[in-house]
């Protein structure tokens, strides 16, 4: 069975920083894209960032600037570095892993940014 392990959520005061990681136990030959989606309560899901095979990225405007989507691919692992972050960028973060036409996607994990 394909998992999808995030890991990096905590609390954080607006302004600062963390750094999401999320291992797939998938062969990094299948995956094609790894991405970060977010999700508020009350609010939809919503893409932060993307990562394809070839390096190339993606990111919702809402965080353009702020944070950074990189990926080891010999560890299969997308890393989600978030810098000066805000109150409203609290949210539960799931990684999701697109290999094929299957997308396989994390439990997540939860940021909380405090003022």
């Amino acid at each position: 069975q394909v998992q999808l392990v995030e890991s990096g959520g905590g609390l954080v005061q607006a302004g600062g920083s963390l750094r999401l990681s999320c291992t797939a136990s998938l062969s990094a030959f299948r995956i094609n894209v790894m991405s970060w989606f977010r999700q508020a309560p009350g609010k939809e899901l919503e893409l932060v960032a993307s990562i394809d095979k070839g390096g190339s990225t993606t990111y919702g405007d809402s965080v353009k600037g702020r944070f950074t989507v990189s990926r080891d691919s010999a560890e299969n692992t997308v890393y989600l570095q978030m810098n000066s972050l805000k109150t409203e960028d609290t949210a539960v973060y799931l990684c999701s892993a697109l290999a094929g036409y299957i997308n396989y996607r994390g439990q997540g994990t939860q940021v909380t940014v405090s003022s």
